[in-house]
């Protein structure tokens, strides 16, 4: 593929720049925003304002900043703010950039347009969706929401229940919405990417065709739809087209190497007429093609729009040179690339570190040991983190930390508003704003004592059926085993339909649902309570009930103790993909052994690449202090073991970059005594534990969750199965499964 040629190198820090002032607002000082505040490279990005322009923006170069200053500028210039569209791929990133911006400036800032793309798409479709035949009062659906119409439909039309495999929900909404966000037919993405399920082609069309005919009879749009119909009112209606090109004069847009094919057609709709976007992005950061991200939309940005000014940020506000030199060479290799070399002005000779294990419980030793070394330093737990390829991969090492008493916090998990008893009382939030979502009444009368899915099922189809759902559900006739439930759901339905606020409707909601709440959750309900009184705070801040119901959808919040102060000295362990925009002093990769980095089902070609920028991403994560990390000896899904070697992208790397210690590691104590977990001096032992391979069969042995059991199999002295008296036969690893023998 060729692509245009891009600006080899960009002009260091010079001579100062003609400085561009901002004003603090009417009759306010001004204040200088020249290169006292931005490099050259940021200063002709922030000035450039006419015109396509793509910024490529290293690891760590302040693109949030220049973007920043940017908005700050066009305002400075006289546009209005109003006109000033930013997109970017989180709520939170806008609301910093805004927010920052009008520290630099005024209040007008706060008129700027700023959202992801499915915000904006949506404020944009309830104020043109009768052009594409719908109204204001849709709802939109997440993933889990998607998921259980896709159940139902399969139940509906004979998929479920076969002797023949029918793919889950999990793998169905996957290939519908892998088909959308890389516009491709679905027969072409299933013979692409799930030949395995080439049978079931034509059964997964029609279920496709059902499931969009579904969200269009009950009001629902769910991510894809947001975006498919915002593409639409652009490219066939002219009357809206005119409108939204028009009211946005000026357009940017952040992370632009994570945008799929039609984010990035609607990017190229919105510059109709005027040419004046900015993206911002770095084409080695590029690490999301599971969610739909195309890489060549960044690659293929100047041949979209000829006029394109390339320009690079390449000095890094982060890290320490060493660890630059570190990820330049990377990236050196990568096949389509904007060639750049990031470079800085942070002092610091510390070389990156390279540790070749025997094997895995020896990589988490290494890692452990050292995070205790670096607590003994003064280095904080919160500023040190490990990252891995996948979640599993660090399963030995949280066994490691457990057993030394190091906290730590990994990274992932459910939103707040994707736990079931969260769904269940936004159901009714959910209801009132469109009374024709199916999904919300089903799940609403499965609440009822003696109701079945099916009953629920019958109840929400009359209901969508009613030109009133609401005086449709008063009528019903209930049936008797049910009949006081649906009576108490009535009462309820009318008395929200007259509430005035959102405080009120969601303290009557909760009462109802209440006594449902603790029968349905009675094991653990006074835990999950707290995320309903979480739920009256976020809910109270909100004056309209439609913005409240799209945002617990489009930006749902954290679940409850993510942000407890209480929890901010631990160690933080994730996956590369979640560390993305995050760094921390001191990182660790671990996992960097060929087979498993790049994964084994890596492809030559953009997968293999895609993975190398994986690396990238990790390794400028760090800002004082790298560590890379890979076990000699991996276990295969046969349970056998196997030599391995480095990772071919840590083979490929220049010679002198990085410092090994493997084995000056080896000639230390196992433990330092360095204080690690919570900062107290721990005193380990260096005697070895008691051997354990040779367990005879008949063997009873006891384990401190499984209780007592009998060995049954050897599997070359690694591992065993015992089976134990009231869990049934186990497969145990004899390094970590803490058995004792019990004397007969």
């Amino acid at each position: 593929m060729n692509f245009p040629p891009d600006l080899e190198s960009m002009p260091r820090p010079g001579p100062p720049a003609p400085a561009v002032s901002v004003s603090d607002g009417p009759g306010g000082h001004l204040t200088p925003v020249g290169l006292e505040e931005l490099n050259q490279a940021q200063y002709q990005a922030v000035t450039t304002v006419e015109g396509p322009v793509l910024v490529i923006a290293g690891a760590g170069s302040g693109k949030t900043r220049t973007l920043v200053y940017r908005v700050a500028h066009l305002l400075e210039q006289g546009v209005d703010p109003e006109r000033i569209l930013l997109l970017t791929f989180t709520r939170k990133a806008s609301q910093e950039m805004l927010f920052r911006a009008g520290r630099l400036l005024n209040d007008s800032c706060s008129r700027v347009v700023g959202g992801t793309f499915h915000g904006v798409a949506n404020m944009l479709l309830r104020r043109y969706g009768t052009y594409l035949g719908f109204g204001s009062s849709f709802t939109i659906i997440d993933r889990g929401d998607a998921e259980g119409i896709i159940n139902l439909l399969k139940s509906s039309l004979g998929f479920s229940g076969r002797e023949r495999q029918f793919p889950s929900k999990r793998v169905l909404i996957n290939i519908i919405s892998g088909a959308i966000n890389r516009s491709v037919e679905i027969e072409d993405l299933i013979f692409s990417q799930y030949v395995h399920l080439s049978e079931h082609s034509d059964d997964i069309l029609l279920l496709a065709r059902h499931y969009a005919q579904f969200k269009v009879n009950h009001g629902l749009m769910d991510y894809d739809d947001l975006l498919i119909n915002w593409k639409r009112l652009l490219a066939e209606v002219p009357e809206a087209r005119q409108g939204i090109c028009s009211r946005y004069s000026h357009i940017m847009v952040d992370e632009y190497q994570d945008t799929n094919q039609v984010q990035a057609e609607i990017v190229r709709l919105l510059a109709h007429g005027h040419q004046n976007v900015m993206v911002v992005g770095d084409d080695s950061q590029s690490i999301y093609s599971f969610r739909g991200a195309d890489f060549y939309n960044i690659m293929r940005f100047p041949k979209v729009f000829p006029e394109t000014k390339i320009i690079k940020l390449e000095e890094n506000y982060r890290s320490t040179q060493p660890i630059l030199s570190l990820t330049n060479d990377i990236i050196r290799n990568a096949v389509d690339k904007y060639t750049k070399t990031l470079f800085t002005r942070i002092e610091g000779d510390r070389r990156p570190r390279l540790f070749a294990a025997d094997n895995e419980r020896e990589e988490a030793r290494f890692v452990v040991r050292t995070i205790g070394e670096l607590q003994g330093a003064g280095v904080d737990l919160k500023e040190i983190a490990v990252l891995f390829r996948s979640g599993f991969h660090s399963y030995k090492l949280e066994m490691e930390l457990g057993s030394q008493g190091i906290e730590f916090e990994k990274r992932g998990g459910l939103k707040l508003t994707e736990a079931a008893h969260m769904k269940d009382m936004i159901a009714f939030f959910r209801i009132l704003v469109n009374p024709r979502d199916n999904l919300s009444w089903t799940r609403i009368f499965l609440h009822l004592d003696k109701v079945g899915p099916k009953t629920a099922q019958k109840i929400s189809d009359h209901l969508g059926q009613a030109p009133d759902p609401f005086v449709a559900l008063a009528r019903y006739p209930a049936g008797k085993s049910w009949q006081r439930g649906m009576t108490a759901l009535v009462d309820l339905m009318a008395a929200l339909v007259r509430d005035e606020t959102t405080a009120q409707i969601y303290e009557r909601v909760r009462a109802y649902y209440q006594p449902i709440f603790e029968r349905l959750f009675r094991d653990d309900y006074p835990k999950r309570e707290k995320d309903l009184d979480q739920l009256k705070g976020i809910v109270s801040e909100y004056d309209d009930l439609q913005a409240f119901v799209d945002d617990t959808t489009l930006d749902p919040p954290e679940s409850a103790g993510r942000n407890d102060p209480g929890d901010q000295n631990r160690l933080v362990i994730s996956t590369i993909h979640s560390s993305k925009g995050l760094e921390w002093d001191t990182v660790f990769v671990i996992g960097l052994a060929d087979g498993r980095f790049p994964h084994s089902a890596a492809q030559p070609g953009e997968q293999w690449e895609e993975e190398r920028r994986l690396l990238y991403v990790a390794a400028t994560r760090a800002r004082q202090r790298l560590y890379l990390s890979y076990p000699k000896e991996l276990m295969t899904p046969d349970r056998q073991f196997r030599r391995v070697g480095m990772s071919p992208f840590l083979a490929e790397l220049s010679p002198g970059l990085i410092e090994d210690v493997g084995l000056a590691v080896r000639t230390q104590p196992r433990y330092s005594h360095a204080p690690v977990g919570n900062g107290l001096d721990l005193e380990f032992k260096h005697k070895k534990p008691p051997r354990l391979e040779n367990l005879a069969l008949g063997c009873r042995v006891k384990h401190p969750f499984f209780g007592i059991g009998v060995v049954e199999k050897s599997h070359s002295g690694r591992s065993v199965d015992v089976a134990f008296e009231r869990h049934g036969l186990k497969t145990l690893h004899l390094d970590y499964a803490k058995l004792t023998v019990i004397e007969s």
